[in-house]
């Protein structure tokens, strides 16, 4: 049996989630969960969409694939998050990989598992992870750095699960998922990068997502966030030398 945990927190962008969930829910013997900290049914950062916990991250001390997904008000919240921060660090221990999809991997930044590592991230939060001690990867959909494994933008999350199930189940096995759900782009438009966007582009899609993301309060737990990395990366640096 295959247990997938699936991070399922208030405000997280569904996709991030949904894009991995419909990929892995397909290997062989799957136990899937959607994890947080009580059951029960939780908003995407849309505020109308709702997913549901079925279970708790105490009930869900081993799994083998843990997938934790971004969220364009709330990430920051999740990365102080000390409960969560330190159920991460502990499955670590046994999984045979721990995933983020877009800004999800500010959370396992926080949670230390970055620290030496490569990298992505959604384009507005890629730099942001230097702060916990990674290099950050602007050019590739998935990183795999050991056992850690981090995809970017939200819709790169179907190909993170892909790749996880060719590692996981075969080559083939991760093929025919793929067939099953017809996962075969050719989007309209070719912008789905910056590298090949105008900057007339990238400035309405800023002003997109700034309509979600800057908030007090998100900008409140975002300094958060990065003083407490500072702080415990000048401790690490006082107690080598």
């Amino acid at each position: 049996m295959t247990q997938v945990a699936l991070v399922a927190y208030p405000g997280l962008t569904a996709l991030d989630l949904i894009g991995p969930y419909e990929v892995l829910r397909m290997l062989p013997g799957a136990d899937v969960r959607f994890v947080w900290h009580e059951v029960g049914p939780v908003a995407a950062d849309s505020g109308v969409l709702m997913l549901g916990a079925t279970h708790t991250l105490a009930e869900t001390p081993r799994p083998a694939i843990v997938v934790v997904p971004g969220g364009s008000t709330t990430v920051m919240n999740q990365a102080h998050d000390d409960v969560l921060l330190d159920w991460l660090r502990s499955v670590h221990q046994h999984t045979s990989w721990t995933t983020s999809v877009c800004a999800g991997s500010v959370i396992l930044g926080a949670a230390g598992l970055l620290q030496g590592r490569r990298a992505t991230s959604h384009w507005q939060a890629l730099q942001a992870l230097r702060a916990f001690g990674a290099t950050p990867v602007g050019d590739e959909r998935v990183v795999h750095d050991g056992d850690i494994v981090t995809a970017a933008g939200v819709s790169a999350g179907i190909d993170l699960a892909l790749w996880i199930a060719a590692k996981v189940a075969g080559e083939e096995r991760a093929k025919a998922i793929q067939l099953a759900i017809e996962y075969d782009p050719q989007p309209p438009f070719d912008s789905g990068s910056t590298a090949k966007s105008t900057t007339g582009t990238v400035a309405r899609a800023n002003a997109l997502l700034a309509r979600d993301s800057v908030t007090p309060a998100h900008v409140s737990a975002t300094a958060r966030v990065m003083w407490r990395a500072a702080i415990d990366r000048a401790r690490a640096g006082r107690r080598r030398k």
